[in-house]
Formats: structure tokens, sequence, C-alpha cells
């Protein structure tokens, strides 16, 4: 349990902490506005209360399915005779409360879910808690500000790094204009006449590159690459009818590829796919 904060209410500084998704505050911190000197026995005469032991046995009940309500009954018998006493720890270990914690030690002390806190505040003074709550609404506030300012800050990142993405997708996908040498260059495997038309390399150029000799080009192709590469394979069929050498169709299919990618690399249905 990490100190996350601390309030000053009327001059007496109170911890708040966080366990889990919920706060908690140390009795002993609100204890000493009643007593500076022997905080723990604010807290244990407080204890001895049967309207305090019933408001633990409630708050209990919808949040610790573990609570032992047969212990509860016994506590509930005998508060408020001379002779009963109760502790935090006893309570905790007879009920398996979770609402109240006591820790020993350097950092120890007993410490009560934030509901428990303000109805033991309004035992000690109605006037501490009136501050105390205001006190811990403030906390709250801030840390809300402080959240929709990290929320704003997040939600400007993120699309500052969608726009770096967007123009790294329209950088590197889209296809280079074949050079004059490349388009001269003969590619006697159709597949590979679309694959320099696409990717600006054979499959075996790509391969030698990386230093894999069982790897396929297209394997590692981006949905809009396999999208133009489908489109390209029906334009070449065509071209191919047509009467077109290689060298022609290399050109047409590498510039109608540089078309393409353009047009898809802001296509929201082809984002939708991803």
């Amino acid at each position: 349990m990490a100190k996350k904060d601390i309030l000053v209410v009327k001059g007496i500084p109170v911890a708040t902490f966080k366990l889990g998704n919920e706060d908690f505050i140390p009795l002993t911190d609100i204890a000493r506005n009643k007593n500076a000197e022997e905080p723990k026995d604010v807290v244990k005469n407080w204890m001895r209360s049967r309207a305090t032991i019933e408001f633990l046995w409630i708050w209990e009940q919808p949040n610790n399915p573990n609570f032992k309500g047969v212990e509860f009954d016994s506590f509930l018998f005998d508060a408020g005779s001379n002779a009963f006493t109760l502790s935090p720890t006893k309570w905790i270990e007879a009920t398996k409360a979770i609402g109240i914690i006591a820790k020993q030690g350097k950092n120890g002390g007993t410490f009560a879910h934030k509901d428990i806190a303000f109805e033991f505040a309004s035992w000690v003074s109605s006037g501490f808690k009136l501050y105390l709550i205001k006190e811990f609404q403030r906390l709250k506030a801030d840390e809300n500000d402080q959240l929709k300012l990290e929320w704003n800050l997040q939600r400007t990142l993120a699309k500052v790094n969608y726009r770096i993405h967007s123009d790294a997708i329209k950088e590197n996908l889209i296809p280079k204009k074949l050079s004059t040498k490349q388009i001269q260059f003969a590619y006697a495997n159709e597949a590979d006449l679309l694959n320099v038309a696409l990717f600006g390399v054979t499959a075996k150029q790509w391969r030698d590159a990386i230093l894999e000799k069982e790897v396929n080009i297209r394997d590692f192709a981006t949905i809009e690459q396999l999208v133009v590469l489908s489109n390209l394979e029906s334009i070449n069929s065509v071209l191919i009818h047509q009467g077109l050498s290689q060298l022609e169709r290399l050109k047409h299919l590498n510039q109608t590829a540089i078309k393409l990618m353009k047009s898809l690399v802001n296509n929201i249905s082809i984002k939708k796919l991803k």
C-alpha cells in the first residue's frame, strides 16, 4: 500500500493510500484531532460502540463475500458493556473484514476504506469530517484534471503517431518508378515481372538481400500490396493478349502499381481489413 497523497485537514496531516482501485485513510491520522498523544485509544473506543459494529457489518456485507457474520453477532451482543473492548486487529482476525486494515512496523497503523474513515471522522468531530471530505474531494478533482490532461496528451500523441505512420506507409509502400535500365532488363519469369513492377526487385534479389533462401517475398507483403498484386496479374493477362512486349508491359504495370497504391494507402475499407 503506497502513500498516494497527504491532505491537511485543520492543520492535521491525513494520508491517503490506494489499495487496488479503492482509497484508504489512516484512522490514527483522523484520531489525532481528538487525542494527538494516543490516537490508537480513540480508534479502540470508537470500535466499542454498538453503532460502529453495525456500520462495519453493513459495509462488509456487499463488499466482502468472505465476511464471517457469526463472529459479528457475538461482538454485537457484547458491544456497549463496560468490559467490552475491540481492537482493529481482533475485528479483522475474527470476521475476515477487509474494510479495515491493521499493519505493524515502521509504516504501520490502522487504515480504513474511505467510507469507514468518513464515518469515524464524524464520530471524532462533525466539523473535522466536513473539512476532510472537502479536502478529499479537492484531491479527487485534481486527480481527474491530471487524468484529463494525460488523456488529451495521449490523444494528441496518437494523432501525431498516426500521421507519422501514414506518411511512412506512403513513403515505403508506394512503388518506385522504374529506371530505364530496369525496364530494359528482360524478366523471363512473369511472376518476377510483377514483383519488379510492385516491389522493385525480383524474388531472388529480395532473398539475397535478406540472406534467406527459403522465403517468399509475397509472404511478407502488406494487404495493400497483395490487393495491387492481384490487380496486376489480371492487367498483365490482358496486356499479353494485346500482344505487348514484356518491356512495354513492365512499364505499364509499374505505372499502374504506383496509381493503385496511392489510392489504397488512404482507403478506409482496406484499413478495416487489418
